[in-house]
């Protein structure tokens, strides 16, 4: 019987950031906030994006899980910025990723032989 393999944390850490920008309104909020030299608030992107309150404050709270935006409450509004030293995590961990420098460790490829023989196109 073969022995399941282990993802490593890279793998994990891209399949979450993958997750959390799977939606073109958040894909918007990550671009927007990352071109920004200041934060945001909750109601500005309201008014220019196709999404009621609720709706946005699902998507914000979906980038923040994922550590990618930070939120500054200061009642009644929220400010939101984009978490520095994540986004830059995960620019390097996409830029890996896209550029195939994503490995198979050695031990995987130890109990599945056949894993040696798959070339990223």
């Amino acid at each position: 019987m073969i022995e399941k393999i282990e993802f490593s944390s890279e793998v994990v850490e891209i399949a979450q950031i993958a997750k959390a920008i799977s939606h073109p309104v958040r894909v918007y909020i990550l671009k927007k906030l990352s071109k920004m030299n200041s934060c945001c608030y909750s109601g500005d992107l309201v008014e220019e994006l196709p999404v009621g309150r609720s709706t946005l404050s699902q998507h914000l709270k979906e980038l923040k899980f994922a550590g990618l935006i930070q939120g500054e409450i200061n009642p009644p509004y929220i400010k939101y910025c984009i978490n520095r030293s994540n986004w830059d995590k995960a620019k390097e961990l996409f830029s890996g990723f896209l550029d195939d420098r994503l490995s198979f460790s050695t031990k995987a490829v130890q109990k599945h032989p056949k894993m040696a023989s798959i070339k990223l196109q």
